[in-house]
């Protein structure tokens, strides 16, 4: 897996300053502008064809944990009836318990790296752990419960929204989501035909804010104890990862983040 490395902000270059403003693009729905936004930063010295490639590179694999929940590792959450929903707060069937916490509003924009296009249709499966670091359908105390777990397809521009709680910090990770990405809501709800599997990260500023509300007192420590470039999904490079996030604890925050599959 190729990474920029990324505490070091000023060696960066033109690949990352690139993405980066193309990001910003197409959160804010500007994505038709792509192409004439790479042909006129090409001309900084590289050909369009490179400064598109750079842009649209495909994000990181990464390892789906051990409590993906996809049949892979255990219980199979994708074949149950209500897996597809916007809202993960709570759970579904059998479960009953809404995930406390900070609410996050998350913006995912998908995009077919052959392209550089929307991915219209391709569907993403998110899961998390909860205020208290816990998994759902795995941890003690929440094996019966589903919160924090979902499916949603993109629209013809590629986006789709959940809303969920962000995430406890737990011992040994970053604070993150894990998601996967399908060709179709068919294929995720079938588990089958998975095109991406990877994880994003949210800021450490944001992280403090949140962990210093009622409800993430374990986060706090285990927050201080990791760091992103020893984190061991992060460290060798999150420039495709890190969400852009605006906010606050009591207002919620709402998070952007393109994926290039």
């Amino acid at each position: 897996m190729e990474h920029d490395h990324d505490n070091d902000i000023f060696n960066r270059g033109l690949e990352f300053d690139l993405a980066t403003l193309l990001q910003r693009r197409r959160v804010l729905g500007l994505i038709a502008g792509v192409g004439a936004g790479v042909a006129g930063l090409a001309t900084l010295g590289e050909s369009p064809a490179a400064a598109q490639a750079a842009a649209c590179r495909t994000i990181p694999t990464e390892t789906a944990g051990p409590f993906p929940g996809d049949g892979s590792n255990g219980p199979n959450v994708l074949t149950q009836s209500g897996i597809v929903r916007s809202d993960l707060r709570t759970s579904f069937g059998t479960g009953s318990a809404t995930a406390g916490g900070v609410n996050l509003t998350l913006n995912l924009t998908v995009l077919s790296a052959g392209t550089c296009t929307p991915y219209s249709g391709a569907a993403v499966y998110l899961w998390a752990c909860d205020r208290e670091g816990r998994y759902s359908m795995y941890s003690p105390g929440v094996t019966q419960e589903n919160y924090c777990r979902g499916v949603q397809a993109a629209n013809s521009s590629g986006q789709l929204t959940f809303t969920t709680i962000f995430p406890g910090c737990y011992t040994g990770r970053w604070p993150h989501c894990h998601f996967e990405v399908y060709p179709s809501i068919a294929r995720a709800t079938s588990a089958s035909g998975k095109l991406k599997t990877s994880q994003l990260a949210f800021p450490e500023d944001v992280c403090r804010r949140v962990y210093a509300t009622a409800g993430y007192q374990a986060s706090v420590n285990n927050l201080a104890r990791v760091s992103l470039s020893t984190d061991g999904v992060f460290r060798d490079g999150y420039s495709q990862q890190m969400v852009t996030i605006s906010g606050s604890p009591s207002a919620g925050y709402i998070a952007n983040l393109t994926v290039t599959v």
